[in-house]
């Protein structure tokens, strides 16, 4: 197996060569922009390394690749719409750059060139799996939503609702994968769990960051979700424990239109802090990172796979990259 730079290296080489047409250039420069602002292209690596893991040839699984994370990318264009984002990997995102019409436009003609990439590979489960993933996501992202207007969401419904919206896209990265080096039906689907468990740890990590991160590696603006009132595993849990006045603080700050970012970013970590919420969801990642190791540990593939594999779980819980 390569190392991940290898593998990172040849997943961004096929996105600098796709072909985007010249015109109309209101439609592709938005889609050639994001796609050039990076990231740590992780789902498109996992799809490389399970195939070689399975015992296929990597170039097979390019198509794939780089279907996966054109399709990751449109949802994240959509969600900067949908969540009013300035900033997307430290760059001003599409739709403040552009406008919310061009975004979402953009975002379609993503979603079609995604496809595209991923019917080369001619293979019906392949399709199957990217179309039922697509779904589900659809559906997290509107749990998301509906979690907005809801103060009795359950830290299990927030767990199922990124399962949906974040994780099992690492699943199917894994799988599709496995598929293209034509694995085991058993062994795919041992990498879907490992992947879509991974995914749980790293969303739930993606929790934390957002309130204790460091905005120049998160590549975001720090307490957004505080902002938006984001049904995170940390809200979740305060909301269930905070009594007296700290449950009378914390209704000031979800209720108050007129507090400042700053004030209120800091009162809501302040009582985040207070109450011991960052301790349960970092017990949380690390009970689906095991879950992602203990699936991993079972793929019948060489101890140095695993190896890297576990490493790079590890790496995702932790967001260290």
């Amino acid at each position: 197996m390569k190392t991940f730079q290898e593998y990172l290296e040849l997943v961004n080489q096929a996105i600098a060569n796709i072909p985007y047409p010249a015109e109309p250039s209101q439609l592709y420069e938005p889609i050639a922009y994001h796609m050039a602002l990076g990231g740590k292209r992780v789902r498109p690596v996992l799809t490389l390394m399970a195939c070689d893991a399975m015992g296929g040839e990597t170039a097979k699984a390019i198509d794939a690749a780089v279907g996966l994370e054109m399709f990751h990318n449109f949802t994240l264009l959509h969600d900067d719409v949908m969540d009013n984002a300035d900033v997307r990997r430290g760059k001003t995102t599409v739709h403040r750059r552009w406008n919310d019409n061009t975004a979402i436009l953009s975002g379609d003609t993503m979603l079609t060139i995604a496809t595209q990439y991923i019917a080369r590979c001619a293979c019906w489960p392949i399709m199957d799996l990217f179309n039922k993933t697509a779904i589900e996501i659809y559906e997290g992202q509107q749990w998301d939503m509906d979690y907005e207007y809801r103060n009795d969401v359950t830290v299990e419904e927030y767990i199922n609702m990124i399962r949906l919206k974040t994780s099992v896209l690492l699943g199917c990265a894994l799988k599709t994968g496995a598929l293209v080096a034509n694995a085991d039906e058993d062994q795919a689907d041992l990498l879907y769990q490992a992947g879509v468990n991974m995914g749980l740890a790293f969303q739930l990590r993606d929790d934390v960051l957002d309130v204790w991160g460091d905005p120049k590696t998160f590549g975001k603006e720090i307490g957004g979700d505080i902002m938006n009132n984001k049904k995170t595993i940390l809200l979740i849990n305060t909301m269930q424990l905070a009594q007296g006045d700290d449950a009378n603080e914390l209704r000031h700050w979800l209720n108050d239109p007129f507090s400042s970012r700053e004030d209120k970013v800091a009162g809501v970590t302040a009582l985040y802090e207070r109450l011991g919420v960052r301790q349960l969801a970092e017990d949380a990642i690390t009970h689906y990172n095991d879950l992602a190791l203990a699936a991993f540990s079972q793929v019948k593939m060489s101890d140095d796979d695993k190896q890297a594999f576990i490493a790079l779980s590890n790496r995702l819980a932790g967001r260290v990259f």
